[in-house]
């Protein structure tokens, strides 16, 4: 039994959340604000991952970020970075397919709050930032602690877009989805067992403690 598919997919799931927590946020943030026309087609293009399959993804990010692309010759020329069948390209492949899964709790929660929240906050003379970081956020905790366990879990899951960015190289890009597939090919269903139910028992925990928080939260805000 290797556990190195688990780890490995452990540590892309870590790196795409932390990663979407520091770019999804202000793209939640800019949405909640913005009143221009162009908005849907913004929300519209985040969402694609939510119903693309993943192979369709996956294929048109192997041609963006392919050594015979324009982006892919610039970062192998400059700074010999070759995405493709690479745990980056893994990374940057898993932000942009996670990216709803962040965005959209997030927008939503900052979207509930009442506009007269900023507007008290700016009165007593905090600056824009401090208002977002100190008033805002701590206010949509649920939220954020929804974007991010979702963004976790649906990592974890990750098969087909892995399977065309990364491929299948031991230590690399192989993880626990493309593993099982592996043993299941080989007809070694044990093996495969061992992993499909470590995902289940771990997505399943995240999930459920998601909605156990966010109805301690809900009933603290009530008691308070």
């Amino acid at each position: 039994m290797d556990y190195q598919p688990l780890w490995l997919t452990l540590k892309l799931a870590l790196v795409t959340t932390g990663c979407l927590l520091l770019v999804g946020i202000p793209v939640a943030a800019g949405l909640s604000k913005s009143k221009s026309r162009f908005k849907p087609f913004l929300e519209a293009v985040i969402s694609l991952p939510l119903v693309l399959p993943p192979s369709v993804l996956g294929f048109y990010l192997l041609l963006a970020l392919s050594p015979t692309s324009g982006l892919g010759k610039f970062l192998e020329n400059l700074f010999s970075i070759r995405l493709v069948f690479s745990f980056q390209g893994l990374v940057i492949s898993s932000v942009i397919y996670s990216l709803p899964f962040m965005v959209h709790p997030v927008q939503a929660g900052l979207e509930a709050l009442p506009l007269s929240l900023r507007e008290a906050s700016q009165t007593l003379g905090k600056t824009s930032w401090q208002t977002f970081t100190q008033v805002l956020l701590p206010n949509i905790k649920p939220a954020l602690l929804t974007g991010t366990i979702l963004t976790f879990a649906h990592t974890l899951g990750e098969f087909g877009l892995v399977l065309m960015i990364g491929g299948n190289i031991p230590g690399v890009t192989k993880v626990a989805s493309i593993a099982i597939y592996d043993e299941v090919e080989s007809l070694n269903f044990s093996a495969a067992h061992i992993y499909a139910g470590i995902l289940l028992v771990v997505s399943f925990g995240i999930l459920l403690t998601v909605y156990l928080t966010n109805k301690k939260l809900s009933k603290n805000r009530l008691t308070t």
